[in-house]
């Protein structure tokens, strides 16, 4: 589907978005694994998180919508049964990580596919620590999707140290521990998304310089009421769209303000983005806000490597608010962006020389500078959700306007975003 944009004059009022997305795995997820019946508040309408209920529905478990809420009837330690066909993950590498380390303590195989996009991306990377647990995981000759997990009797407890700052390799490792009574040990040396980490309440320390989460069955879970946060992955969107049109202001309710996820904000403030946070409190261990937004004249700053990870989501539309800004926008370290839902560094690169803007394209990331010289008739997706979200707020800033093609993959994060974008803008 082509989208059409129209260029807008202002952004106004107040926007209350869907649960974040991270979280809402997570709660469906302990909700599964926990015996008896757990209630999620504001959970994310994503066909991601949606990919997750469904498996885990094939897994067993009753699903319900009552209202606002969504109740899951858990299966308790080891309860699940064997899916009477392949889990289907969809889109979402989120899913296919958390829940393989779900599955490789069970006793009995399971298989893993999704769709073409997520079938290119790397498994490696979980495969490797799951299988020094002794877990039995078998993928392509590439490390892709489809992959089979079998039972395994030799399932046991490991120190490991993540090659990358992932939350995703250490949520797989972590659900794995859950399954056994000594402690797994998992060491980062660049934090990474911690949601994990609260809704279990694991132990950490800091030694050497090194952040290490303990887990073992003691912190298995146990039936309970989640209230979700909203995500400030989609909040990113309408925070860059506010502080690049005239005269704007905008209130986004009930944030996340979870520090491995705000470095947009951090990287913003110090662009001289006018961005307060109010009414800061705290739920299920996870630190809440309000945020305010204002128009702002922008100047593009030095982005530490260091920060990539807490930002590495949010890159797109970041690099929208930069070539608004004074000077050129540069971003390295960021080679992660090249095994998203699509090659993001390409794709950003591709669409941003349609526009006559000056580009350089390096291995881990990019530099952008200059002035829009061209109308584009049509940007691309690349059917990837924030390429087409970051490209639709670029197109309601552009005299002329923009297309998105390929604009439908949004669902899978924001299903909602052309009715949010209609609600704020005149």
């Amino acid at each position: 589907m082509l989208q059409s944009f129209s260029k807008i004059k202002k952004v106004s009022g107040t926007l209350s978005l869907p649960g974040d997305k991270s979280i809402s795995h997570r709660a469906v997820m302990f909700s599964a694994l926990a015996k008896g019946i757990s209630t999620i508040e504001n959970i994310s309408n994503a066909e991601d998180v949606n990919s997750t209920i469904s498996c885990f529905k094939q897994l067993g478990c009753k699903v319900k919508k009552e209202g606002k809420l969504l109740k899951i009837s858990g299966k308790g330690f080891k309860g699940f049964k064997k899916p009477e066909k392949p889990l289907d993950c969809g889109n979402s590498g989120t899913t296919t990580r958390l829940i393989s380390g779900i599955l490789a303590a069970q006793d009995f195989q399971s298989k893993l596919i999704g769709d073409s996009s997520l079938s290119l991306r790397p498994m490696k990377r979980i495969i490797e620590p799951l299988t020094l647990m002794g877990a039995k995981l078998q993928a392509t000759n590439t490390f892709t999707l489809p992959m089979i997990i079998k039972p395994s009797k030799k399932i046991h407890p490991i120190e490991y140290e993540l090659p990358i700052p992932s939350a995703q390799i250490k949520s797989a490792v972590l659900f794995c521990g859950l399954h056994l009574d000594k402690k797994t040990t998992v060491i980062e040396n660049i934090p990474s998304r911690n949601h994990t980490e609260i809704l279990l309440n694991l132990r950490t320390k800091i030694e050497d310089g090194q952040r290490k989460i303990f887990v073992s069955r003691d912190n298995y879970p146990v039936k309970g009421e989640y209230v979700v946060p909203s995500d400030i992955s989609s909040a990113a969107f309408f925070i860059v769209l506010t502080l690049l049109a005239k005269n704007s202001e905008l209130k986004i309710k009930n944030i996340s303000l979870n520090p491995t996820r705000t470095g947009i904000l951090e990287v913003l403030s110090k662009m001289g983005a006018n961005i307060s946070v109010i009414k800061e409190r705290r739920k299920m261990g996870e630190h809440i806000g309000d945020i305010v937004v204002c128009s702002s004249k922008l100047k593009n700053i030095s982005i530490p490597e260091n920060i990539i990870p807490n930002i590495i989501d949010e890159i797109p539309i970041l690099s929208v608010a930069g070539i608004f800004a004074e000077g050129e926008f540069r971003i390295s370290g960021a080679q992660e962006l090249r095994f998203k839902e699509t090659d993001r560094i390409k794709a950003l690169c591709i669409n941003y020389k349609m526009l006559g803007l000056n580009v350089e394209e390096y291995d881990d990331g990019f530099i952008v500078s200059g002035e829009i010289k061209n109308k584009v008739a049509k940007f691309e997706s690349y059917d990837d959700h924030r390429i087409a979200m970051a490209f639709s707020i670029l197109s309601l800033l552009l005299k002329d306007g923009g297309n998105v093609n390929n604009f439908e993959c949004v669902n899978i994060s924001n299903p909602d975003f052309l009715n949010q974008v209609k609600s704020i803008t005149k």
